[in-house]
């Protein structure tokens, strides 16, 4: 993919989801790329505003200086990130330098043609607008300490659905996974006690009342609870239907957002007219749930009441599934219910289980969910993509292996063809050797014939029922709802003739769709549509990763060169020492290869794989490590060379440690 392809870029980027084609292709009309080189500076501070900026790639220094001179560092901003806008809003001299840290591309709207997108497209106004009144205020008498902080709501139409330790858990991973400032803002009613200073070794908590009509200019310093795990706490009375208690609110937010990365709003479950208008002034709300029925409507409900009574953007709302209470429907009904897919499914917490799970049980299921959930919303998200390969993709075995025994976080998982296949058996809790335990059926050269069956080439040379059932014998009847981790397999649209990513169903299906080599396998029949290999159009697909948001991306790219594939094809004409393969006795795998290389499968994948090779080179472009195992001397088929693939994976997953630690913690 080119970069420049603005058309690409804008549909992406966060900032313009949910705009429709018409308004995309205004935005389109009214944006350029701009290239920044390393070290020049974007705007000064000071300096009169002049556009919207939205980076592409690399990263951008915001940054002031104090009375010295001296440059004070408030955030570095990389893909997807948006600058420039407040100064555009007051039309006041920015208030910091931007500076590119590396080689940048960035979409750049000037000032008079945001102005006239604010104009025709009232939905990004109505947002802006939302989201950035409260950082307006009042910025000269409270010194700005952060560029950019983000407002949380944790709520729940009802009581018991466990979002206080949510909101908590979340506070503490926030701080954890991105180490920034974070605060929790409890709130409750007078006749309630707070929990979270206990939950957080705090005795004799300080709570003032939000219904107080004295303004705010600057916040007591102590109400505001230091805790000895890294986050902040104050608490809050409120009272029902009081608009005092709005508008201290928002002059309390109005003062956090300069010194907090994230204020997480803990609301109690109340549906007045208050407690919905504080909602409203977050930017994301995240809605508790139990998997019951009746609840998932009432979450139903509320969030149709947003919408409709507040216009509040559906997609900063977020339900959080918690399995507090024992499901009695399947994942499908749940969102069939709910109207809106759910954002995350977190588990059930053991009866004696410590409330700071995060602290106190960092490996089990729940802090793992939170955990990912925290990542996504502070940008850190680390994605693996594993790529087509045949027998190569064994080498995604042992990448695997370094990843576990490293502990090195894994948030999201994408495969094609047979990386579809690994990274499914991955997601659903499988070890990289028990991984390789399933690839112990191909231990002699034979037992590839196990996944053939030949039949008339109407459409491809194999039906696929054999490899259906050995998918089915690992796989089950898995779907993505059972999996550990997000998990995207790709394929392509015979019909479209487009990338096709595939998130929801039986797994087998998914994988079945991806594997089915056009001209070998008869396409696979996936709902309504006819899909055949996802190598054909994302051979290494790190494209839906950039399309997903997340910044850090790994790919294992086993595909050989071009040159590699040439040099392979004519050693297969050959053994050792240059005698032609028809001049010796040939076993029987010695027999398979040579058909194989003159029969029209080993021609399709020759070709094909030449094709892939080149287009796996570009989308690894978009990755920041592409890892590329050395498969010198193995063959594409050669299925029962498993652990020997695994090795070569394993051995470049280890001269790439210090690189992938590095963009981790970066």
């Amino acid at each position: 993919m080119n970069i420049s392809d603005k058309e690409f870029v804008i549909k992406e980027m966060p900032f313009f989801a949910g705009l429709s084609k018409q308004e995309l292709a205004l935005v389109y009309e009214k944006s350029k790329v701009i290239e920044y080189c390393k070290g020049r500076v974007i705007y000064d501070e000071g300096q009169a505003p002049s556009a919207f900026y939205c980076i592409i790639s690399g990263r951008v220094e915001i940054y002031t200086k104090d009375k010295s001179g001296q440059k004070l560092t408030l955030e570095y901003l990389h893909r997807g990130k948006y600058f420039g806008i407040i100064s555009l809003l007051t039309s006041e001299p920015h208030s910091v330098t931007a500076e590119a840290m590396n080689d940048c591309c960035i979409l750049v709207i000037d000032k008079d043609d945001f102005d006239c997108l604010l104009q025709n497209l009232p939905r990004l106004a109505i947002d802006l607008s939302r989201s950035l009144s409260r950082r307006l205020k009042r910025k000269d008498i409270h010194q700005k300490k952060i560029f950019e902080s983000t407002v949380i709501s944790v709520f729940s139409s009802y009581a018991q659905a466990g979002k206080t330790i949510y909101a908590l858990n979340l506070a503490l991973s926030l701080g954890q996974e991105t180490h920034k400032s974070v605060i929790i803002i409890d709130i409750l009613s007078k006749e309630k006690t707070p929990t979270l200073p206990r939950k957080l070794n705090i005795d004799n908590p300080p709570i003032s009342d939000l219904s107080s009509n004295a303004d705010i200019y600057a916040l007591p310093k102590d109400i505001i609870m230091k805790t000895e795990f890294g986050i902040d706490l104050v608490c809050f009375y409120y009272e029902e239907d009081n608009d005092a208690c709005l508008k201290r609110l928002i002059e309390i937010l109005s003062l956090l957002v300069n010194d907090y990365h994230y204020i997480l709003l803990d609301l109690p479950a109340a549906m007045d007219r208050s407690i919905i208008s504080m909602l409203n002034q977050s930017d994301l709300i995240h809605i508790l749930s139990s998997p019951e029925p009746t609840d998932l409507k009432r979450t139903s409900n509320l969030i149709g009441r947003l919408k409709t009574d507040y216009n509040f953007d559906i997609q900063k709302i977020k339900t959080i599934v918690n399995e507090y209470k024992l499901a009695r429907i399947d994942c499908s009904s749940q969102t069939e219910i709910l109207g809106q897919d759910i954002f995350a499914t977190i588990p059930k917490i053991k009866f004696d289980s410590p409330e700071r799970l995060i602290i106190d049980d960092p490996q089990c299921e729940y802090s793992k969910v939170v955990r990912r959930i925290a990542r996504q919303l502070g940008d850190c998200l680390v994605g693996l993509v594993l790529g087509v390969g045949v027998g190569y993709g064994f080498c995604h075995v042992g990448v695997l292996k370094v990843i576990e025994e490293e502990n090195i976080p894994i948030d999201v998982i994408v495969g094609s063809s047979i990386g579809s296949f690994i990274a499914s058996l991955w997601a659903i809790g499988k070890t990289s050797s028990e991984i390789l335990e399933v690839a112990r059926e191909f231990r002699e050269p034979k037992h590839i014939w196990g996944l053939v069956d030949i039949t008339f080439p109407s459409f491809g040379f194999i039906k696929g029922n054999k490899l259906y059932r050995f998918l089915k014998k690992h796989l089950g009847d898995k779907t993505f709802y059972d999996v550990k981790l997000p998990l995207k397999i790709i394929a392509s649209d015979v019909r479209k003739k487009e990338p096709k990513i595939l998130d929801k169903g039986l797994l087998v299906d998914a994988i079945m769709a991806s594997c089915s080599m056009p001209g070998v396998f008869a396409p696979f029949k996936f709902r309504e549509e006819i899909l055949f290999d996802g190598g054909v159009t994302y051979p290494l697909p790190t494209e839906p990763l950039m399309q997903m948001g997340v910044k850090k991306i790994i790919a294992v790219n086993v595909t050989p060169s071009r040159e590699d594939i040439l040099k392979q094809l004519a050693k297969l004409k050959q053994g050792p020492e240059g005698v032609k393969v028809k001049d010796k006795p040939l076993g029987l795998f010695g027999r398979l290869k040579n058909i194989f290389n003159f029969n029209i499968l080993n021609i399709i994948f020759s070709s094909v794989e030449i094709l892939q090779s080149e287009v796996a080179r570009k989308e690894g472009e978009l990755a920041d490590i592409v890892l590329h195992p050395d498969t010198t001397g193995l063959f594409w088929l050669e299925l029962h060379r498993s652990y020997e693939f695994a090795k070569r994976g394993e051995q470049e997953a280890r001269e790439n440690l210090d690189k992938i630690w590095k963009l981790i913690n970066e």
